[in-house]
């Protein structure tokens, strides 16, 4: 497969992770390991080069960074890598959870901070596909696809995606380089049909032990085997594939990691919703509905909020809308109503209150 260079406004990707935030993270945060490796020369540094233990209440605190310790690393030629940024950075946080609903496949955020005329690894290739965005300095890339070997100059304003195995490495060019990776972990036909491969087997007739003597006359277990392959094979038949499909969605689609940013704020400020106030969805909550029986399932990333049928018209609108008021559900639900149903949403973290 071929790495794609894809070129944009740099202010688009810049404000995502600046030199300031590394900064800032680093040294103004109780940031802990794993959320940081560095390298240096390829090899990994054991995270006691730059950790330090402290704290709490008389709690201990291991694997907190020491910032001084990091920085100065960086100055000796290390890179410094900020792993799961989509965790606790916003702005990385809001992109991943966008693009996990966009793909329907797990993503994570990492950044690498390699100093001047340095490279923190040697080539090597990924087990996921990698999008790569430029956020401060320069970096030449050198990228082994199907088309051969290649240079690739990344600098802000330039993307460049990567597929699973594509062999790459890069150094730093005059100054400073700051880069973020998206990981795609897909998720494979293989991983789905093993776990519906491993449901069907949960019945208890494969529980059975392999039949004895089967050693000296394997005859004696290819019996018995095709009897159990054709019961694996009809349980696989009886298998509803829209009904499979719809618990692989649900599955994702109440698993992933939502920043839970604002939700204090407007719980606090939940009795001051009104029939006018502006309510806004939160940055990357996905809001998907489903129905089983006479209940409403809202699928909203990290959970599922259930209701009655009724409401699927008003859930609808707030779906296909960023901004509304209670009163804008007026076509379906009472005052009381209405209000009850946002002030719900609210508290589930779907909406907040809007400035």
């Amino acid at each position: 497969m071929h790495a794609h260079v894809h070129h944009t406004d740099p202010e688009r990707l810049t404000g995502l992770l600046s030199l300031d935030d590394v900064d800032h993270l680093l040294t103004s945060t109780a940031l802990r390991t794993p959320a940081l490796r560095i390298a240096r020369d390829g090899t990994v540094l054991p995270s006691s080069d730059y950790t330090r233990s402290a704290s709490l209440a008389g709690q201990p605190m291991p694997g907190l960074v020491d910032g001084r310790k990091a920085i100065a690393l960086f100055e000796d030629g290390a890179s410094l890598v900020l792993q799961g940024l989509q965790r606790y950075w916003p702005p990385l946080a809001d992109l991943v959870a966008a693009l996990e609903r966009a793909l329907g496949h797990p993503c994570q955020a990492n950044a690498y901070l390699t100093p001047p005329q340095s490279q923190g690894f040697a080539r090597h290739s990924d087990s996921h596909d990698v999008f790569v965005f430029q956020t401060h300095g320069r970096k030449r890339w050198e990228v082994h696809d199907s088309s051969g070997p290649r240079e690739v100059l990344m600098e802000p304003g330039v993307c460049m995606y990567l597929p699973t195995g594509t062999p790459h490495a890069a150094r730093a060019l005059a100054e400073a380089s700051l880069h973020v990776t998206l990981g795609i972990n897909r998720l494979t036909w293989r991983q789905l049909l093993t776990r519906i491969a491993g449901e069907a087997l949960h019945d208890e007739r494969f529980d059975a032990p392999l039949p004895a003597g089967y050693l000296d006359d394997p005859s004696r277990l290819a019996g018995p085997l095709a009897e159990n392959l054709q019961e694996l094979i009809a349980a696989f038949g009886a298998q509803q594939p829209h009904a499979l499909a719809a618990g692989q969605a649900s599955r994702f689609l109440t698993t992933r990691h939502r920043p839970l940013r604002g939700a204090l704020r407007d719980r606090i400020r939940l009795p001051e919703i009104t029939d006018t106030t502006v309510l806004v969805r939160h940055p990357g909550t996905p809001c998907v509905l489903a129905a089983t029986g006479d209940r409403l399932r809202v699928l909203l990333g990290d959970r599922e909020v259930r209701m009655p049928q009724r409401l699927r018209a008003p859930m609808e609108f707030v779906r296909d809308h960023e901004r509304l008021r209670p009163a804008d559900l007026a076509a379906w639900l009472d005052p009381e109503s209405r209000l009850v149903l946002t002030r719900r949403l609210v508290r589930e973290g779907l909406l907040g209150l809007g400035e």
